[in-house]
């Protein structure tokens, strides 16, 4: 019997990825980001203003909004916030404020907007993924334009779906797998190897420690592989703009 998937990978292997670095010209860092089927643009936008109760505080904030686009999958998406997108951003929000220095920012704020373009499972992961570039992009051209005297990134910022099919555990999961998982799990971890979440569901029958521990395994296995991609990119600065 084959331990391939139905696509072809193994069970610890990462679908196809891709980051396209400035995608679109008018943010200050953009990004697309493909993971398999999965496309997701993000968008990472600098304002002055900052949400008032850090006012005079000398912090900054970063913040999400996540939206799955009309036509982004087999049934036409409504154009509307639902509770799973706030679910989401907060987690994409979260993920991101968790590697930057606030102080370093100043008093301003960063929106990281991602929009799923197309939809095949991981669709969260993917953004905080691309999110991440899109935010690190944004904060280099601050620097390179003398608006910001250090970089407030301190580590990278990578998130991988994980979760158990018939009884396997497995990386990375299109939407076929993830809707017939036993257990599902989210992780998001940054470069040096620190959790930052971990969302894990028994879709069932609950699972053991055991399985668990294999599953972050796996997750911290894939999430290593894309923060390598991540900083190959990185290591050269945005291309100045006008």
């Amino acid at each position: 019997m084959s331990d391939l998937r139905p696509d072809g990978r193994r069970p610890d292997e990462l679908r196809p990825f891709t980051f396209e670095r400035d995608y679109t010209e008018m943010a200050d860092g953009s990004v697309l980001v493909s993971f398999g089927r999965t496309r997701v643009l993000c968008t990472a936008s600098v304002e002055d203003d900052i949400p008032r109760w850090l006012r005079d505080t000398g912090k900054g904030w970063v913040t999400a909004e996540y939206a799955m686009l009309p036509g982004s999958s087999s049934e036409r998406v409504r154009r509307k916030t639902s509770g799973r997108s706030q679910e989401i951003q907060r987690l994409i929000g979260r993920s991101l404020r968790a590697v930057v220095d606030l102080e370093a920012m100043g008093e301003r704020q960063v929106i990281v907007d991602c929009d799923v373009l197309q939809a095949d499972g991981g669709t969260r992961t993917a953004s905080i993924c691309g999110g991440f570039v899109a935010l690190h992009d944004a904060f280099s051209r601050l620097v390179a334009r003398g608006e910001l005297e250090r970089h407030p990134v301190v580590d990278e910022c990578a998130a991988i779906s994980v979760g158990v099919v018939d009884g396997t555990p497995l990386l990375d999961l299109p939407y076929v797998e993830d809707a017939a998982a036993e257990v599902d799990c989210n992780v998001v971890m940054t470069g040096s190897g620190r959790y930052i979440e971990v969302q894990g569901t028994a879709e069932g029958e609950p699972f053991p420690r055991e399985v668990l521990d294999r599953l972050l395994d796996l997750a911290a296995g894939g999430i290593a592989t894309i923060v390598e991609a991540q900083r190959a990119l990185l290591s050269s600065p945005p291309p100045e703009r006008p």
